[in-house]
């Protein structure tokens, strides 16, 4: 099954799907080959009247031609050519491994700020090492028996390592973390090896991306308050995409915004493409990822860089 990052995308792929399968219909009839039509010479099918004649007179057998004017044109041959002859049909082609998970986008491009906010499924394994004060840049937090990435400091060997805030660590050099608590996850970390840590993280569990388009005006449909998204504007493409209120924006096109002010998110809204893709989080979720910790502490120490694809 096909996926579509937005909604614009997914109207426009079934309007090419339409043009392209009325193109096919109306393309002209392939040419009779030989057993299209089986003569019979019986009584019967002469009692029937001109049609069969006239048949057999505008379709001979090519059999009965062998070499017409030193032409081939027996059966064998004519099958063999017929091959050769391409579709004519009008199929829309999509460059192989542009897309992001199978993703099919007509309207959405190769937009890099799709790529930097995926969120991929499955696990993979981060090798991080200690800094020269032995802190590998990590703040954790327990939830659901699950440990959680809370804060990763401004280029930190785990900013370095492209861990993000939301992301769950399943396993520190091979203990399991679920179940432990925040003080038992941090002493693992300070307990590990200065030079290798292996992590295994799954990718953001609580939050999902919605790809959205800019209008005329330059705005695509939501209004915020403190990071936290208020209100959708009726008919926006924010609406039109599913995006939902009493929800935290983590990412703008995959940059972190946490703890940032709703002035620096602004600009990093108005300098984003045509196409905008924010990575968002419920509110009692996100409230309680962040208990505890400063505003002043989230926007000094929070990676804020714009990821590399």
């Amino acid at each position: 099954m096909s996926l579509y990052p937005s909604l614009e995308d997914l109207k426009v792929d079934k309007v090419m799907k339409a043009q392209a399968q009325f193109a096919q219909s109306t393309s002209p009839m392939p040419a009779i080959t030989e057993g299209t039509y089986q003569l019979q010479s019986s009584a019967g099918d002469a009692a029937a009247g001109p049609p069969a004649s006239a048949h057999a007179a505008l379709y001979p057998n090519l059999e009965e031609l062998g070499d017409y004017m030193g032409l081939a044109l027996n059966s064998d041959e004519v099958q063999k050519n017929l091959a050769l002859v391409p579709v004519a049909d009008m199929q829309v082609a999509f460059p192989a491994g542009s897309g992001v998970g199978g993703m099919v986008r007509p309207v959405t491009g190769t937009d890099i700020g799709i790529r930097r906010a995926e969120i991929r499924p499955g696990l993979r394994e981060v090798i991080l090492c200690k800094d020269q004060d032995g802190k590998v840049g990590l703040r954790l937090r327990c939830i659901d028996n699950g440990v959680f990435v809370q804060l990763v400091q401004a280029n930190s060997p785990a900013a370095l390592g492209g861990l993000r805030f939301g992301d769950q660590v399943l396993q520190i050099n091979g203990l399991n973390c679920a179940g432990l608590s925040n003080d038992k996850a941090h002493k693992a970390l300070k307990a590990a090896s200065e030079t290798r840590i292996e992590l295994v993280i799954r990718d953001r569990p609580f939050q999902r991306t919605v790809t959205m388009h800019k209008d005329s005006s330059g705005h695509v449909g939501f209004i915020y308050k403190s990071g936290k998204i208020t209100s959708l504007v009726k008919d926006g493409s924010a609406a039109r995409n599913g995006l939902l209120t009493d929800h935290y924006i983590c990412e703008i096109n995959g940059q972190n915004t946490i703890g940032l002010k709703d002035s620096q998110i602004k600009d990093i809204l108005s300098t984003a493409p045509t196409t905008m893709t924010i990575t968002i989080m419920p509110k009692f979720i996100y409230e309680h990822m962040i208990k505890r910790m400063s505003t002043g502490l989230l926007r000094s120490a929070m990676d804020h860089s714009v990821p590399e694809v």
